[in-house]
């Protein structure tokens, strides 16, 4: 019986389950890349990713704010919308065709 050290380098059952290990790790970031974390179900939306989302500004975002159309959560400096809040107020501002 020897005592040689196994290393991905020297055998390639080791080097396949690393390989195959790194696909998965790539699988999974993939997978959970953009998936939002919730609170009871609630999903939230920060100022950056609300003004992406909606093709605003930000500055729009803060007016929306300070004119109380849109609610937030202010915790510390970061501000914070509900998604249902934000579908609301799209709802809200849904118009049927004209004619």
């Amino acid at each position: 019986m020897s005592n040689k050290l196994i290393t991905k380098e020297n055998n390639e059952r080791v080097k396949s389950f690393f390989v195959s290990l790194d696909k998965l790790a790539s699988m999974m970031e993939r997978l959970f890349t953009g998936k939002k974390s919730t609170l009871d179900g609630e999903s939230f939306y920060t100022d950056e990713e609300l003004s992406n989302k909606l093709k605003l500004s930000r500055r729009s975002l803060q007016d929306y704010r300070n004119e109380g159309r849109i609610p937030y959560i202010k915790l510390g400096g970061k501000i914070l919308y509900r998604s249902s809040d934000v579908e609301k107020l799209l709802e809200e501002g849904y118009r049927d065709k004209f004619r």
